[in-house]
């Protein structure tokens, strides 16, 4: 009897990712069976550049957040495995083979999670927090599901997840702009995650968090192995949990206590 080829999709989420989804989309090519591209209505060339790698695109109405954006995508791969990947990430030659031989080889696995190397502002990040970053992105089609989260989605199985060795590489963070713009997006949003479970904040709280954030990150995670960007890692992650908290506290201010936390 002859058995049917085991497959592989991979989805992503976009909005006006022009400038990072052709590469992205070109580390997939010649081994990835399927690609499923859910936009968020983009104003660039996004969904031609989709289209162009023959990827099948949808364009739902509405942005529910990025976990259940992903879910959209993921109700539309159609085949045996599936590989979430960003916009801003690249499958490097090892990793696709890596990923390739475990596919083939294990079917008796159903997830894997991926070291990820990140850019920083001209540096790849090997220190605070930053390197080995994995995050679980391989999985049997109907073994797993993301979490509901507006932000920091989560991959949800009950399988036995390993680890691939190769890593995936993110380019996160090209210039300062893009850093600034997250830190004021996920902040914005996860102030408001915070608030729906019941969370509460202060402006001391917001003060003594950012601070925390500074330390773990340049002196207990060890960013200062990676110089003068290490540095600069640390000051963003303090910004962003600052605001986070301070965004927090000011929906407090405006609306109250939540009456319905999650």
């Amino acid at each position: 009897m002859t058995t049917r080829p085991t497959t592989l999709s991979a989805i992503v989420i976009t909005r006006n990712e022009a400038q990072n989804l052709e590469d992205c989309l070109a580390s997939l090519k010649g081994w990835v069976h399927e690609i499923v591209v859910v936009d968020s209505h983009s104003s660039d060339d996004t969904v031609a550049i989709a289209k162009r790698h023959g990827a099948k695109v949808s364009q739902p109405e509405g942005w529910p957040g990025f976990g259940p954006q992903k879910n959209r995508a993921l109700a539309l791969a159609t085949c045996d495995w599936v590989l979430s990947i960003d916009a801003d990430e690249r499958v490097p030659p090892e990793l696709a083979h890596e990923i390739q031989d475990v596919v083939l080889r294990n079917p008796e696995m159903t997830a894997y999670d991926i070291p990820r190397l990140s850019w920083y502002c001209g540096k790849f990040m090997r220190h605070g927090g930053w390197y080995p970053d994995h995050v679980l992105r391989l999985f049997k089609r109907g073994e797993a599901s993301f979490s509901q989260d507006l932000v920091h989605e989560k991959v949800i199985t009950q399988a036995t997840v390993r680890t691939l060795q190769h890593p995936l590489k993110h380019f996160s963070f090209r210039t300062f702009s893009q850093v600034l713009d997250k830190v004021d997006r996920y902040s914005t949003a996860s102030a408001e995650q915070l608030y729906a479970r019941g969370k509460t904040s202060s402006l001391g709280k917001a003060v003594g968090h950012g601070l925390w954030a500074f330390i773990r990150t340049y002196v207990f995670k060890a960013a200062w192995r990676d110089g003068p960007h290490g540095f600069a890692l640390a000051v963003s992650n303090a910004e962003g949990t600052y605001y986070r908290y301070l965004k927090l506290w000011l929906i407090q201010q405006e609306r109250g206590p939540c009456q319905h936390p999650r």
